[in-house]
């Protein structure tokens, strides 16, 4: 699916705060913390509302509170925190960032440095991944694949959002997170479903490729955001 205009991204975030779940704090020390870097305080993105609330959503409807999860590329994230407060029990979130350490709910949410295309955990550790504008940072598609697919269990998701625009997008010599930065082109991403299918995770639903406004604006560049789910089918990893 992809996101088509600023509305529905406003509208997302209106939910989000009416559910208590938005991890955004618009109050004095919410702001205060974000300008002194106290993550905890508040985590987030505007920007990021309509693709958040689509992951929540999806794994509320489809899996039980005690079901593990982890999420990728975690810094800044609020998915953990959204899922926490949804009654979720068994949450793990990883990124290459130290500052990951300082997330909230750190009671309940197992914080880890380190790579997500190359975790230690046990083959088919979870029933769930999640991925919030994490995957475009790196753009090593292959790698990210097989371990998605060695991490999850038989019927497990892969859910995530990425930047994109139907057309390519020159992106070359923009490095992000000290990491070079794409906006998946319909092309590229149709190239990831059958990277996917070749591993045996299979899209949830039908694929999309149109746009609508580009609702994002970012280091000269306009696009929008793609949102997908992959099924794990069997245990080939």
């Amino acid at each position: 699916m992809v996101l088509r205009s600023a509305d529905e991204n406003v509208e997302a975030r209106r939910v989000l705060e009416q559910r208590g779940l938005s991890m955004i704090r618009t109050d004095l020390l919410g702001r205060l913390g974000r300008l002194v870097g106290i993550d905890s305080m508040s985590i987030g993105d505007r920007r990021k509302s309509w693709d958040v609330l689509k992951t929540a959503e999806f794994l509320e409807s489809r899996l039980p509170k005690d079901a593990p999860i982890i999420d990728f590329g975690a810094f800044n994230s609020e998915t953990p925190g959204i899922l926490i407060r949804m009654g979720f029990t068994n949450l793990h979130a990883v990124d290459l960032n130290p500052s990951v350490m300082s997330g909230p709910y750190r009671d309940r949410i197992r914080y880890i440095v380190g790579d997500f295309l190359a975790t230690t955990f046990a083959p088919g550790s979870f029933a769930a991944i999640t991925a919030i504008s994490a995957i475009e940072h790196g753009h090593a598609i292959d790698a990210l694949l097989s371990e998605v697919a060695r991490l999850l269990a038989p019927g497990g998701y892969f859910v995530a959002s990425t930047d994109y625009w139907p057309e390519k997008t020159d992106t070359a010599g923009i490095r992000i997170f000290g990491m070079d930065w794409t906006i998946f082109s319909a092309r590229e991403l149709g190239a990831l479903f059958d990277g996917a299918r070749a591993r045996g995770l299979v899209p949830v639903g039908a694929q999309e490729y149109g746009s609508g406004s580009p609702v994002i604006e970012f280091a000269g560049k306009h696009y929008t955001f793609a949102w997908f789910a992959l099924q794990k089918q069997n245990d080939a990893a």
